[in-house]
């Protein structure tokens, strides 16, 4: 499984950005569980959203809840995270990734397969 994430870049506190991760090598019902993380330096990876689609499942933490949203395209293989009212604490380098074994953890333990990060920038 190969992820492509795209869409960081540099935003003003209070702007809006919106990541993608096209993901290829399977078919999309093997991708039972899609998830973003980020991390800042010097901090642990964290998870920011993820979805469980054929549960309608989605999960937050409180950090992101109600400004992050995520979202699938199994057409397409992709998972998006919209980012709204984005603030400096949000600045980190964000990985998308894929469990293919329908565990039931957000840890970053319970992925599999990780795409190369894509950095956002939050400028006070």
């Amino acid at each position: 499984v190969q992820l492509q994430a795209s869409g960081g870049g540099l935003v003003q506190t209070g702007g809006s950005l919106r990541l993608s991760c096209a993901a290829s090598g399977r078919t999309s019902r093997a991708y039972s569980r899609m998830a973003w993380f980020r991390q800042a330096p010097g901090k642990e990876r964290e998870v920011v959203a993820g979805i469980r689609e054929s549960l309608g499942i989605v999960y937050y933490p409180d950090s992101v809840k109600g400004r992050f949203t995520i979202s699938r395209d199994n057409a397409k293989n992709t998972v998006y995270l919209q980012m709204n009212s984005l603030k400096p604490e949000d600045t980190a380098v964000y990985y998308c990734a894929v469990d293919v074994s329908d565990r039931r953890s957000w840890l970053e333990s319970d992925m599999d397969y990780w795409g190369k990060g894509t950095q956002v920038t939050v400028s006070s």
